[in-house]
Protein backbone atom coordinates (compact mmCIF):
# COMPACT_ATOMS: atom_id res chain seq x y z
CA UNK A 1 0.00 0.00 0.00
CA UNK A 2 2.68 2.30 0.97
CA UNK A 3 4.28 1.75 -2.45
CA UNK A 4 1.23 2.56 -4.27
CA UNK A 5 1.08 5.71 -2.53
CA UNK A 6 4.67 6.77 -2.97
CA UNK A 7 4.18 6.21 -6.71
CA UNK A 8 1.11 8.54 -6.71
CA UNK A 9 2.81 11.17 -4.71
CA UNK A 10 5.48 11.46 -7.22
CA UNK A 11 2.97 11.49 -10.43
CA UNK A 12 1.28 14.27 -8.81
CA UNK A 13 4.57 16.17 -7.88
CA UNK A 14 5.60 15.45 -11.28
CA UNK A 15 2.63 17.23 -12.67
CA UNK A 16 2.62 19.93 -10.13
CA UNK A 17 5.93 21.22 -11.83
CA UNK A 18 5.29 20.34 -15.34
CA UNK A 19 2.04 23.12 -14.76
CA UNK A 20 4.11 25.71 -13.01
CA UNK A 21 7.10 25.36 -15.86
CA UNK A 22 4.25 26.22 -18.40
CA UNK A 23 2.56 29.51 -16.30
CA UNK A 24 6.13 30.73 -15.73
CA UNK A 25 7.27 30.66 -19.40
CA UNK A 26 4.60 33.27 -20.27
CA UNK A 27 4.47 34.94 -23.76
CA UNK A 28 7.55 34.70 -26.32
CA UNK A 29 7.83 38.43 -26.71
CA UNK A 30 7.52 41.19 -24.28
CA UNK A 31 5.94 44.75 -24.90
CA UNK A 32 7.90 47.60 -25.95
CA UNK A 33 8.51 49.94 -22.78
CA UNK A 34 7.94 53.67 -22.71
CA UNK A 35 11.00 55.73 -22.38
CA UNK A 36 10.71 58.98 -20.50
CA UNK A 37 14.35 59.70 -20.11
CA UNK A 38 16.38 63.42 -21.68
CA UNK A 39 16.67 63.65 -25.27
CA UNK A 40 20.40 62.41 -26.21
CA UNK A 41 23.30 63.70 -28.34
CA UNK A 42 23.21 62.44 -32.28
CA UNK A 43 23.52 58.85 -32.93
CA UNK A 44 27.47 58.02 -32.92
CA UNK A 45 27.53 55.65 -35.66
CA UNK A 46 30.01 52.95 -37.58
CA UNK A 47 30.16 55.13 -40.66
CA UNK A 48 30.85 51.72 -42.99
CA UNK A 49 31.65 51.89 -46.62
CA UNK A 50 29.77 51.39 -49.50
CA UNK A 51 29.10 48.40 -50.57
CA UNK A 52 30.27 47.74 -54.44
CA UNK A 53 30.79 44.21 -54.69
CA UNK A 54 27.94 42.26 -57.22
CA UNK A 55 26.84 39.38 -54.82
CA UNK A 56 24.96 36.34 -55.30
CA UNK A 57 21.42 36.30 -53.28
CA UNK A 58 22.64 33.97 -51.28
CA UNK A 59 20.01 32.80 -48.06
CA UNK A 60 17.61 35.45 -49.56
CA UNK A 61 14.49 34.12 -51.10
CA UNK A 62 12.96 36.03 -54.27
CA UNK A 63 10.20 33.99 -55.05
CA UNK A 64 7.00 36.01 -55.81
CA UNK A 65 4.56 35.90 -53.82
CA UNK A 66 1.60 32.83 -53.99
CA UNK A 67 -1.77 34.78 -53.97
CA UNK A 68 -3.55 31.18 -53.21
CA UNK A 69 -1.16 30.93 -50.12
CA UNK A 70 -0.10 34.36 -48.84
CA UNK A 71 1.53 32.84 -45.15
CA UNK A 72 3.46 30.66 -47.33
CA UNK A 73 6.65 33.35 -47.53
CA UNK A 74 6.21 33.65 -43.52
CA UNK A 75 6.58 30.13 -41.81
CA UNK A 76 7.09 30.20 -38.15
CA UNK A 77 11.15 30.19 -38.18
CA UNK A 78 12.88 28.13 -35.62
CA UNK A 79 16.14 31.12 -36.13
CA UNK A 80 16.20 34.62 -37.99
CA UNK A 81 18.63 33.00 -40.63
CA UNK A 82 15.81 31.39 -41.14
CA UNK A 83 13.34 33.84 -41.49
CA UNK A 84 15.05 36.09 -43.31
CA UNK A 85 15.26 33.49 -46.05
CA UNK A 86 11.59 33.23 -46.05
CA UNK A 87 11.44 37.05 -47.24
CA UNK A 88 9.74 37.93 -50.28
CA UNK A 89 11.93 40.82 -51.55
CA UNK A 90 10.00 42.56 -54.43
CA UNK A 91 11.57 44.97 -57.18
CA UNK A 92 10.33 48.04 -55.81
CA UNK A 93 10.38 49.14 -51.93
CA UNK A 94 8.37 52.17 -50.74
CA UNK A 95 10.38 54.96 -49.93
CA UNK A 96 10.01 54.73 -46.17
CA UNK A 97 10.90 50.71 -46.75
CA UNK A 98 14.12 51.86 -48.25
CA UNK A 99 15.30 54.75 -45.37
CA UNK A 100 15.10 51.76 -43.27
CA UNK A 101 16.84 49.55 -44.79
CA UNK A 102 19.01 51.95 -45.87
CA UNK A 103 19.83 52.47 -42.42
CA UNK A 104 20.47 48.83 -41.73
CA UNK A 105 22.64 48.23 -44.62
CA UNK A 106 25.12 51.20 -43.69
CA UNK A 107 25.25 51.19 -40.27
CA UNK A 108 25.68 47.56 -39.71
CA UNK A 109 25.87 45.41 -43.01
CA UNK A 110 28.96 43.72 -42.07
CA UNK A 111 27.11 42.47 -38.74
CA UNK A 112 25.04 39.25 -37.65
CA UNK A 113 21.54 39.53 -38.53
CA UNK A 114 20.65 40.42 -35.06
CA UNK A 115 22.96 42.99 -35.03
CA UNK A 116 21.14 44.65 -38.09
CA UNK A 117 18.00 43.97 -36.13
CA UNK A 118 18.70 45.67 -33.48
CA UNK A 119 19.71 49.37 -35.87
CA UNK A 120 16.53 48.56 -37.40
CA UNK A 121 14.65 48.40 -34.71
CA UNK A 122 15.72 52.06 -32.76
CA UNK A 123 15.00 53.39 -35.95
CA UNK A 124 11.44 52.25 -35.78
CA UNK A 125 11.38 52.81 -31.96
CA UNK A 126 12.29 56.67 -32.92
CA UNK A 127 9.70 57.22 -35.61
CA UNK A 128 6.84 55.70 -33.10
CA UNK A 129 8.09 57.38 -29.60
CA UNK A 130 7.03 60.76 -30.53
CA UNK A 131 10.35 62.48 -29.27
CA UNK A 132 11.25 61.78 -33.16
CA UNK A 133 9.77 62.58 -36.69
CA UNK A 134 7.43 60.31 -37.03
CA UNK A 135 8.32 58.27 -40.58
CA UNK A 136 11.25 55.96 -40.85
CA UNK A 137 13.02 58.61 -43.30
CA UNK A 138 12.57 61.19 -41.35
CA UNK A 139 14.16 59.40 -38.50
CA UNK A 140 17.28 58.75 -41.02
CA UNK A 141 17.37 61.87 -42.50
CA UNK A 142 17.12 63.91 -39.30
CA UNK A 143 20.22 66.53 -38.80
CA UNK A 144 23.29 65.36 -37.66
CA UNK A 145 22.16 61.71 -36.61
CA UNK A 146 23.41 59.15 -38.98
CA UNK A 147 26.87 59.57 -40.42
CA UNK A 148 26.33 58.00 -43.33
CA UNK A 149 24.04 60.57 -44.68
CA UNK A 150 25.23 63.07 -46.72
CA UNK A 151 24.16 65.90 -48.12
CA UNK A 152 20.88 64.46 -46.97
CA UNK A 153 21.12 61.68 -48.86
CA UNK A 154 22.67 58.44 -49.08
CA UNK A 155 25.18 56.76 -50.77
CA UNK A 156 24.37 54.42 -53.63
CA UNK A 157 23.56 50.82 -53.27
CA UNK A 158 24.28 47.99 -55.29
CA UNK A 159 20.87 46.40 -55.28
CA UNK A 160 21.73 43.28 -56.43
CA UNK A 161 24.30 42.51 -53.59
CA UNK A 162 23.63 39.44 -51.15
CA UNK A 163 24.13 42.69 -48.12
CA UNK A 164 21.92 44.77 -49.66
CA UNK A 165 18.79 42.06 -49.98
CA UNK A 166 19.56 40.88 -46.57
CA UNK A 167 19.20 44.53 -45.26
CA UNK A 168 15.97 44.76 -46.92
CA UNK A 169 14.57 40.94 -45.76
CA UNK A 170 15.63 42.66 -42.14
CA UNK A 171 13.85 45.50 -43.05
CA UNK A 172 10.52 44.21 -43.50
CA UNK A 173 11.07 41.44 -40.31
CA UNK A 174 11.58 44.56 -37.94
CA UNK A 175 8.56 46.48 -39.90
CA UNK A 176 6.08 43.53 -39.17
CA UNK A 177 7.58 43.19 -35.63
CA UNK A 178 8.44 39.06 -36.28
CA UNK A 179 11.30 38.49 -34.53
CA UNK A 180 12.60 40.31 -31.19
CA UNK A 181 15.34 42.30 -30.89
CA UNK A 182 18.18 41.55 -28.63
CA UNK A 183 17.95 45.38 -27.57
CA UNK A 184 14.17 45.94 -27.60
CA UNK A 185 12.94 49.21 -26.66
CA UNK A 186 16.38 51.08 -27.71
CA UNK A 187 16.35 54.77 -28.96
CA UNK A 188 19.89 55.16 -29.18
CA UNK A 189 23.16 53.30 -30.17
CA UNK A 190 26.74 53.87 -30.82
CA UNK A 191 30.00 52.39 -32.38
CA UNK A 192 31.38 49.93 -29.27
CA UNK A 193 34.77 51.87 -30.09
CA UNK A 194 33.87 55.46 -28.42
CA UNK A 195 32.79 56.20 -25.61
CA UNK A 196 30.59 59.19 -25.89
CA UNK A 197 29.64 59.24 -21.71
CA UNK A 198 25.69 59.38 -22.70
CA UNK A 199 23.63 59.89 -19.38
CA UNK A 200 21.11 56.87 -20.34
CA UNK A 201 20.30 53.36 -19.74
CA UNK A 202 22.22 50.82 -21.22
CA UNK A 203 20.00 48.57 -22.59
CA UNK A 204 22.50 46.14 -24.41
CA UNK A 205 25.45 45.42 -26.82
CA UNK A 206 24.76 43.38 -29.68
CA UNK A 207 27.70 43.18 -32.35
CA UNK A 208 29.77 46.18 -32.52
CA UNK A 209 27.28 48.74 -31.48
CA UNK A 210 25.78 49.21 -27.75
CA UNK A 211 22.04 50.46 -27.55
CA UNK A 212 20.25 52.76 -24.92
CA UNK A 213 17.00 53.53 -24.19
Amino acid sequence: MSKILTKASLISTAATLLFALIVAAGPGVAAQRQNSGPQSPALITSNNPVETINEPLDGVNTTPLDPQNPEASSPNSSSLAELVSAQVIGDELSPQMKCLAGAIYFEAKSESLEGQLAVGRVVINRAKSGRFPASYCGVVYQHSQFSFVRGAAMPAINAQSRLWHNAVAIAQIADGDMWQSEAEGALFFHAAHVSPRWNLRRIARVENHIFYQ
